[in-house]
């Protein structure tokens, strides 16, 4: 079994997960023997925290709910407080595969690059998506394509990982609070930080997931589509930001 790198992170951003949570920290554990990992609960109102403690995982909490970007960049924040050099990120519903976690930190510990994206369409659960689900991946993807000047098949998987520098820049206010998907990805690109895929394995939430409960299809459609043309028009190619 590989070792894990040190200072290692498993961000795990969580809302109503009680549940299912015991047997992802349980994946994850076996899967990075070694590494650390941190449940942002977002607010719940189940025992998501208790159930986190109760496994010896670290737990932050928010005092309400307030969305996954916000979330997310609750974690990052914590990296770089703790001098973490990689994060890996993945949901707290069961979709995604702990066991593709070592593959995803061997991209980021070789140098090859500062993103790493686990891309369901490149792997062996890109047909088992429901039909508007795929049509929406397709359209990002080909958004985020042509912005980026990069293949990119799967700029919406929240399953990632990510070095120091590139971390240590999404605690900035650049980061959205809601949705950090293709935006992120373009906006990323565009300031000179190296993006790679690989490939993955998903399985489809049962139902609607809880960290994006209450949100219309549609809604997601105009805020990212917005978002994207915010980016392209705040940045522009140039070399990588250094964090300071």
């Amino acid at each position: 079994m590989n070792s894990t790198p040190p200072r290692t992170l498993v961000l795990i951003p969580a809302y109503n997960e009680a549940p299912e949570l015991p047997a992802v920290l349980e994946a994850i554990s076996r899967s990075l023997p070694g590494c650390d990992r941190l449940v942002i609960d977002d607010g719940s109102t189940d025992t998501t925290a208790a159930v986190a403690r109760e496994s010896g995982t670290t737990v932050v909490s928010h005092l309400f709910n307030m969305g996954y970007g916000t979330a997310l960049q609750t974690g990052y924040k914590y990296a770089v407080l703790n001098g973490y050099r990689f994060i890996l990120q993945m949901d707290a519903d069961g979709q995604h595969d702990a066991r593709y976690l070592p593959d995803l930190l061997a991209v980021l510990a070789s140098g090859e690059a500062d993103v790493v994206i686990g891309s369901r369409r490149l792997g062996e659960s890109a047909g088992q998506w429901p039909f508007i689900r795929r049509a929406g991946m397709k359209v990002f993807s080909m958004l985020t394509s042509l912005c980026t000047g990069q293949r990119i098949t799967d700029p919406t998987s929240g399953f990632k990982g990510f070095e120091q520098t590139t971390f240590s820049f999404l605690t900035s206010d650049y980061f959205p609070d809601d949705y950090p998907d293709a935006d992120v990805i373009i906006m990323l690109n565009r300031l000179g930080f190296r993006i790679r895929e690989i490939p993955v394995t998903m399985k489809p939430p049962a139902g609607e997931q809880s960290m994006h409960s209450g949100i219309k299809p549609l809604y997601y459609i105009f805020k990212m589509t917005f978002s994207i043309l915010l980016t392209l028009l705040r940045t522009r190619k140039q070399e990588k930001i250094p964090c300071r």
